[in-house]
């Protein structure tokens, strides 16, 4: 139970990556706040969480959206101990096909959403001594070619990160970033094979592209963000954590 009790806001919480951190984050004795806009996803969600998991549904676009998150959860639990920023818009552009409503989209939801929300729940988590865990990506470090402005956001997220630990050690509040390499999500499968990948491509992969022999999996990262989101990662903060079954430094073309 190394969450018992705390109340976490996740984002983007009602499916992927981030469902499955607060399937984790209830085993261990926590209690979420569901964030998401797809309302049937979400109320399934919430459903097999039970008392411990409340609903917000709400777009991040919108710049109301994180202070309606934080009252959501203040309304549910009364505090918040933890912030997980995993939403995000995965679209795939480069130079030539960007446009400025696109690129704003992305910024606008990956990164400017959840500044805003971490600065709406700062009071409470200044009172709880909390800790945020911002859901970066590596490709924050350069990027797919496809993925420019996610890439960006992805860079921008990083640095808020050690910004904000360097700016509010004093307050106790930690601010810690971990980002994923490649995870077998439902998005990213139907995604692959938009590209042209066929069916059953994750069986497919050799040890050039996971050593491992097999992909790693939400589960997987939720059960190391945990450590992130509870005590035991105290008084760390301004970490940038890299998860992924290569190193970001590169990899030898020979096995």
């Amino acid at each position: 139970m190394r969450l018992k009790d705390k109340v976490v806001i996740i984002t983007g919480a009602t499916s992927g990556i981030g469902k499955a951190i607060a399937i984790r984050a209830v085993a261990e004795g926590g209690k979420v706040l569901i964030h998401g806009i797809e309302k049937d996803d979400g109320q399934k969600v919430v459903e097999q969480l039970g008392k411990s998991a409340a609903l917000c549904i709400a777009d991040l676009s919108d710049p109301a959206s994180p202070q309606k998150i934080v009252d959501t959860a203040i309304a549910a639990f009364g505090k918040i101990d933890a912030v997980v920023n995993n939403a995000a818009v995965i679209e795939r552009n480069n130079l030539s096909q960007l446009t400025p409503e696109a690129f704003t989209k992305t910024i606008t939801v990956n990164l400017q959403s959840a500044l805003f929300l971490i600065k709406a729940a700062f009071p409470y988590l200044k009172k709880s001594e909390g800790c945020v865990l911002n859901i970066g990506s590596i490709n924050a470090y350069s990027g797919e070619s496809s993925l420019l402005a996610y890439s960006i956001g992805k860079a921008g997220l990083q640095t808020m990160t050690r910004n904000l630990a360097n700016a509010h050690g004093a307050d106790k509040v930690r601010f810690n970033l971990i980002n994923p390499g490649w995870i077998l999500t439902d998005r990213e499968y139907v995604d692959q094979v938009k590209k042209g990948m066929p069916e059953g491509w994750p069986e497919k992969l050799g040890k050039d592209n996971i050593p491992f022999g097999v992909m790693s999996t939400p589960e997987q990262l939720a059960a190391a963000c945990v450590y992130w989101i509870g005590d035991e990662s105290r008084p760390f903060t301004g970490s940038v954590v890299e998860l992924e079954q290569f190193s970001i430094i590169g990899r030898n073309p020979e096995k």
